[in-house]
């Protein structure tokens, strides 16, 4: 089972930064996709940036030249740094990891999430 950690949300004004952590207890190395995802209030998830195994990095059309994510595969922990927030950022962000297992299968996984809040 792989477990999923998210921290470094908050409150935070318009214009500032924050930095998304994700921690993993498995290798993200061996991972299909890792990524970032977030739900605004009213709203359904969407997705915010990801890493595949192979091809680009992908990001949200909205989150475009603000965020950047990264990952360090030593420590098995992908960020997501996020500048000039703005209201519209206010989400609880989630983790997110595919993983194809021994059975061939792939496998979802998801952190509990973490709350980013952007004042106006």
């Amino acid at each position: 089972q792989v477990q999923l950690v998210e921290s470094g949300g908050g409150l935070v004004q318009a214009g500032g930064s924050l930095r998304l952590s994700c921690a993993a207890n498995r290798s993200i190395f061996s991972s299909k996709v890792i990524g970032w995802y977030r739900r605004a209030p009213g709203k359904q998830r969407e997705l915010v940036a990801t890493i595949p195994k192979e091809g680009n990095i992908n990001y949200a059309d909205s989150v475009k030249g603000r965020f950047t994510i990264s990952s360090d595969n030593a420590k098995n922990t992908v960020y997501l740094q996020m500048n000039s927030l703005k209201p519209e950022d206010t989400a609880v962000y989630y983790c997110y990891a595919q993983y194809r297992e021994y059975s061939g299968y792939l496998n979802d996984y998801w952190g509990q999430g973490t709350q980013v809040t952007v004042s106006s």
